[in-house]
């Protein structure tokens, strides 16, 4: 018996239909593992789960977090465990729903992140030297020493891209190795892992670029004028969203509305590699590769083939 499900793999490749379904075969509940999903206010981009869609299957880790709001992978491992062990504990199956390869290893194997050592003038020297080289050329001085970590983050990941940096910088080990250490203590919890695909990569591009021009049919620009209409600065982690950074640069005049529809595009696909690339590296991952797109009931059959598998009942 596994005490976590896990749902994962690149954008538009159906993790939340399918999480829907296991939930209602398993008698179970979502834990969303989703970067972005955290924050409130940011629905349209971040492709969060509408009411309809959840049709009644609980959902955690939604709109936990404030836009301006700076939050880390050890802060969504503290959270979401305190909801794994809630569900558990009243006889429900916890589904983990999401494509954040770093807040589902914190999860999973109570990987303390902060356990690194730290430098506060250090690290403003390196986020300097980011500033100075930008994201691409930051990250690729990463890969030459941690392509791991690099192939993990985005370019706009500041943040992040930072921090592995600093650790580097101060211990002279990557973070990968600082990680797979941590690895070594046994995971916190029994977990089947499912990553999702399509058998033909052109499809999957296919779908990122549908899904990426029907947010903005359906307003994403609208939401990003919001939040910075309400305050939220262009420079918050949370607005370095893919499609949120684009439509911003859009609103501020930097680019046409074209432009950045095909800027949210490209990006999109490039993280999609970046995902792939890191779950490839996993040796506890099962994959699950559509022959063709899934319709409604391809997913339940799916899902039913799924629980049997891991000997759950629903």
């Amino acid at each position: 018996m596994y005490d976590l499900l896990v749902i994962t793999g690149p954008t538009a490749t159906g993790k939340t239909a399918l999480g829907i379904a296991l939930a209602r075969l398993t008698d179970g509940e979502v834990v969303s593992a989703d970067s972005m999903q955290i924050y409130r206010g940011m629905d349209i981009g971040t492709a969060k789960p509408t009411p309809a869609e959840t049709a009644g299957v609980p959902h955690h880790m939604l709109d936990v977090a404030d836009p301006a709001e700076s939050f880390s992978a050890a802060k969504y491992a503290a959270m979401a465990d305190r909801c794994v062990r809630d569900i558990r504990a009243r006889g429900k199956q916890p589904i983990v729903v999401g494509g954040t390869g770093l807040y589902i290893d914190a999860l999973v194997r109570g990987t303390d992140y902060a356990a690194a050592p730290s430098d506060p003038s250090v690290r403003r020297a390196i986020e300097a030297e980011y500033d100075e080289l930008g994201g691409e050329a930051f990250r690729e001085k990463l890969a030459a020493v941690d392509p791991d970590r690099a192939a993990l983050l985005h370019p706009r990941d500041k943040k992040r891209l930072v921090r592995a940096w600093e650790v580097y910088a101060l211990t002279g080990q990557t973070i990968t190795r600082h990680d797979q250490l941590s690895r070594q203590v046994p995971p916190r919890y029994r977990t089947y892992t499912l990553a999702l695909d399509y058998a033909r990569r052109d499809e999957l591009y296919e779908r990122i670029d549908r899904r990426a021009r029907a947010m903005f049919d359906a307003g994403l620009v609208e939401e990003v004028r919001a939040l910075l209409d309400a305050g939220v600065d262009a420079g918050a982690t949370a607005m370095q969203a893919i499609g949120y950074k684009e439509v911003a640069a859009y609103l501020n005049g930097a680019c046409t509305l074209d432009e950045a529809v095909e800027a949210v595009c490209q990006a999109s696909r490039r993280y999609a590699k970046r995902q792939l690339t890191w779950l490839r590296s996993r040796r506890d991952v099962h994959w699950l590769r559509w022959p063709d797109p899934p319709d409604d009931a391809a997913v339940r059959d799916a899902a039913a083939a799924i629980a049997q598998s891991v000997s759950l009942t629903a």
